[in-house]
């Protein structure tokens, strides 16, 4: 099968000069996976590991000070492969964003504006990527896209501080869902809010995914989401990949020391031992450690795990291991990364989103901008 997603040695740094001080943090340093259609794919890892910077070049949102040192990202859909990192400001929002790509950002606020009722912040992004020709028909799609989600039509009039938190992050989902994007990358969906309400988002996110047949890049440091979500799980650290294998096998046969101890930590009802942490904390990635990057933190760590990086180890059933303890074919090296040409966003540039104000017109549909600020 054809990957949806090809990434392949990816490295993306932070490069910043303070007062004649350069400074250059690798936050994403020798990353390959492939995302593959109709599949929920979950990364993990700890705070700093480079999720967020993935998604970042993933979406094509790079801007100052980061910088795609070398490595391809390809997308193939619709019969067509794109070079992603090759690819204009204007390509991307035009071809790629919200109809091929969208992204589901943590904490819904991020996406709602507080002084607009919701069916604008619909509206903006409709009017931005296809254009709202009759204004009746587009709100009867929206009410009935929000309702197949198990939304009440009412949602869609209320301001967001008038919704819970749950239902905000549903809100979020639906907008992100609006044009049957290829890929929808979702970041954290469950932070801050209760077990009951994370049931309910995950399953509306299951239940798209299967209805649609999309692939879902979810990105969470909770073992557990994934463990009840994800097709397959790639656990990071430090900017590099550590392991990656189908969920059942990284929960049952975790082989990297760093899976073991992120697995053991999960509480299990009625088990009374006690939990041990790992020492020391991830690495400064503005000066990593050589070798190995996990070998500072690790109990099991020789003395060729601080000096030479482990090669990706291939095991069985797409299992991939990079550690120096572990046996298996290495993966075929990749061709000479050249640097990509990715353009990096403009300093003032903003949202998909329009600013308040620009939007559509939604006269006799829902209320005025003036009469929000009554």
């Amino acid at each position: 099968m054809e990957p949806l997603l090809a990434i392949s040695d990816l490295r993306a740094y932070y490069e910043t000069e303070l007062y004649g001080i350069s400074r250059t943090v690798r936050a994403v340093d020798g990353v390959s996976f492939n995302l593959y259609p109709n599949e929920i794919y979950g990364v993990a890892g700890e705070s700093s590991c480079g999720k967020t910077t993935l998604i970042k070049v993933i979406s094509g949102n790079v801007r100052n000070p980061l910088r795609i040192q070398s490595g391809t990202v390809r997308f193939r859909a619709d019969d067509i492969d794109r070079d992603m990192l090759a690819m204009s400001y204007d390509e991307m929002r035009t071809v790629m964003r919200w109809k091929r790509i969208s992204y589901v950002m943590q904490g819904s606020m991020s996406v709602l504006n507080p002084v607009r009722r919701i069916i604008r912040t619909f509206a903006d992004i409709v009017s931005t990527h296809r254009g709202i020709k009759d204004k009746k028909r587009f709100l009867a799609e929206t009410t009935d896209h929000v309702r197949r989600l198990g939304l009440p039509s009412e949602v869609l009039h209320s301001f967001p501080h008038q919704l819970s938190g749950g239902m905000r992050q549903r809100v979020a989902i639906a907008i992100a869902t609006l044009f049957e994007p290829n890929l929808i990358i979702v970041d954290e969906p469950t932070t801050a809010l209760d077990v009951v309400v994370q049931r309910g988002v995950l399953q509306m996110l299951k239940e798209i995914q299967q209805q649609s047949g999309n692939t879902v890049l979810l990105v969470t440091h909770d073992m557990a989401v994934h463990a009840n979500v994800a097709d397959r799980v790639m656990i990071m650290y430090a900017g590099r990949i550590m392991e990656e294998a189908a969920t059942e096998t990284i929960f049952q046969s975790p082989r990297h020391p760093y899976t073991q101890h992120l697995i053991s930590s999960l509480p299990t009802i009625g088990e009374r031992r006690e939990r041990v942490s790992l020492p020391g904390s991830p690495p400064n990635l503005a000066n990593p450690p050589e070798g190995c990057r996990f070998h500072l933190r690790c109990p099991v760590a020789i003395d060729i795990c601080k000096t030479i990086v482990p090669a990706m180890r291939v095991l069985p059933n797409r299992h991939r291991v990079a550690c120096h303890l572990v046996e298996g074919p290495t993966e075929e090296p990749q061709e000479a990364p050249t640097p990509a040409k990715a353009e990096a966003l403009p300093d003032d540039a903003v949202t998909d989103v329009r600013e308040p104000g620009a939007g559509v017109d939604l006269d006799g549909l829902a209320p005025t901008t003036q009469e929000m600020t009554r």
